[in-house]
């Protein structure tokens, strides 16, 4: 019975998780930056490589600075092009990672962009403490120069 007990605070925490994660990804689906500014942390550890030439992508660390990222994005690229499946949802306690697949168009250039991503997750408190995006900058890269 204790063996029970045990996991049941763990399945809770990733449940939590889960729900956060799937409130985030409503959210991003939606564009409710309100909402996004609500899921985030006060302080973020936010990682995405930089990448100087595509301007959506700059270091942040609050959860304004965070949020603002979606609309940053839909401000430089095609929002009826835009799409992005995700292919795999694991939970562990407070982290989650997601994989897939995104793709894009760049308004400036008309260039496109995609590949697979790795979004890695940790929510703490209801709220999102570690957003941590590996995706395939190059091609993102490529689609922003002239």
């Amino acid at each position: 019975m204790s063996e029970v007990n045990s996991a049941s605070p763990a399945v809770s925490v990733a449940d939590a998780t889960r729900a956060v994660v799937q409130e985030f990804l409503a959210a991003r689906l939606a564009g409710d930056t309100g909402r996004l500014v609500e899921l985030f942390a006060d302080e973020v550890d936010w990682q995405l490589a930089e990448n100087p030439t595509v301007p959506w992508i700059r270091p942040r660390s609050t959860a304004a600075e965070c949020a603002a990222q979606f609309t940053e994005l839909m401000e430089h690229t095609v929002p009826e092009d835009a799409r992005a499946a995700v292919d795999t949802f694991l939970v562990d306690g407070t982290d989650a990672v997601l994989t897939g697949h995104l793709s894009g168009t760049v308004r400036a250039t008309g260039k496109s962009f995609a590949g697979p991503f790795a979004l890695h997750l940790t929510v703490e408190d209801g709220r999102i403490t570690r957003h941590h995006l590996y995706e395939n900058s190059l091609s993102i890269a490529q689609a922003c120069a002239p």
